[in-house]
């Protein structure tokens, strides 16, 4: 039981990591699509 306490709560952050890379990869290429569209003009 401990060990599957341990396998959940280890899950739990890899999926919010996960989550936290994906948002910064998008932030990321939104901010970038921005500075380029002002360069562009």
């Amino acid at each position: 039981m401990a060990f599957l306490a341990s396998f959940l709560q280890y899950l739990g952050k890899f999926i919010l990591y996960a989550v936290l890379a994906v948002c910064g990869i998008f932030a990321g290429k939104k901010l970038r699509d921005r500075k380029d569209a002002k360069t562009k003009e």
